[in-house]
Order: structure tokens, then C-alpha cells, then sequence
């Protein structure tokens, strides 16, 4: 089983490419494309799913929406060019964070999951928003990264489920949170 997860792993100690400079297409497929392509923009919200299933019970649902909806807030912001401060430094912060709180494994409250992921989700819905594509509806755009972000999120969750339910003597789950907070440091880095 092991070696089905290794390509996930070295995901984790890849280079980052960053999804901040997509210019081409508009609307949808942009949208969709800027979560999806961005490496810290994935695996933030692959934690985001991980984080979820290791919480369980309605927490599956509940911490992937409350990322989404506080992302389209931030969404709005950068469409609106109302500025955020530390942007990038919100997002490779969370990448740490996140992959930290899987890493500890901690049985935290579910609205206190609820607003820590959201709060990392303003950060990087204010980058998709302010690098909207000028001729891309606005309305397409959000739709975009808001389909890219629940479709990471869901493979989190599978992920997550997958992960916990490999009878190996290490916790996988843990062991990629201390993976995914390890790059998340390393992002932190170029700051």
C-alpha cells in the first residue's frame, strides 16, 4: 500500500508552482484551473479535506463548506481590489498550519475548525479573486474556483478516508500532515 501513496508523497517535497500567474482563457476554466494548478493553493485544500475526515462526523462537510464560503468573501475582496495584508504569506501559512493540525491529531471543536480553516481561506480566495483574468465573468470565475476548491477538498476526504483505513503500524494521516507542514515551512522560506 505504500507504494500506491508514494506519488502523493513526493507531491509533498516537490517544487512549489504557484498558480498566481495563469493569464490565458476566462471564466470558468480559469477559475476552475487557479486552485487546482496553484501547488500551495492544493495542498492547502487537500488539508482542508484530510483535517475534515481526521475530525469526522459532520465536520466532513461542515469544515470544507465554511473554507469555501469564507474563500468567496475573499474572493470578493480581490475582485474589488480591497486590500488583505500578507497574502501569499496567509497561504504558505496555511499550507504550515494546516499540515501542522493534521500532523498533532488533536481533537479540536468543530466551529473552532470551522473558523481556523476560514480564516487561511480569506488569504486564498483574495488571491483568485484579485488575479481574475480582465475579460472573465466574474459570476464564471468564482463558480470556477469555487468547483476546483470542493473537487480538492472531496479527494482530501477520500484521501483521508483511504489513509485511515491502511492497516500499517504508522498513522498516514499524521505522517502527511507533518509532510505537508514541512513544505508549508519550506514556503515560508521564500518570504
Amino acid at each position: 500500500m505504500l507504494k500506491k501513496l508514494l506519488p502523493l508523497l513526493l507531491l509533498c517535497w516537490a517544487a512549489p508552482a504557484f498558480s498566481h500567474e495563469i493569464t490565458s482563457g476566462a471564466g470558468f476554466v480559469t477559475g476552475f484551473n487557479h486552485p487546482v494548478l496553484g501547488f500551495d493553493h492544493l495542498l492547502a485544500m487537500l488539508s482542508v479535506g484530510l483535517l475534515s475526515t481526521q475530525l469526522g462526523g459532520h465536520a466532513i462537510w461542515r469544515v470544507p463548506l465554511a473554507f469555501m464560503a469564507f474563500m468567496l468573501v475573499g474572493g470578493i475582496l480581490g475582485v474589488f481590489a480591497i486590500a488583505v495584508p500578507f497574502v501569499e504569506i496567509g497561504i504558505a501559512l496555511s499550507v504550515l498550519l494546516l499540515g501542522g493540525a493534521i500532523a498533532l491529531d488533536k481533537r479540536i471543536p468543530l466551529y473552532a475548525a470551522m473558523a481556523f480553516v476560514g480564516l487561511f481561506a480569506i488569504f486564498h480566495g483574495h488571491a483568485h479573486g484579485a488575479e481574475m483574468p480582465e475579460l472573465a465573468s466574474p459570476v464564471l470565475y468564482a463558480l470556477g474556483f469555487l468547483s476546483g476548491t470542493a473537487v480538492i477538498h472531496i479527494c482530501g476526504v477520500a484521501l483521508g478516508f483511504i489513509m485511515q483505513n491502511i492497516n500499517v503500524r504508522w498513522p498516514l494521516t499524521r505522517l502527511a500532515g507533518v509532510a505537508i507542514a514541512a513544505t508549508g515551512g519550506y514556503l515560508l522560506m521564500g518570504f
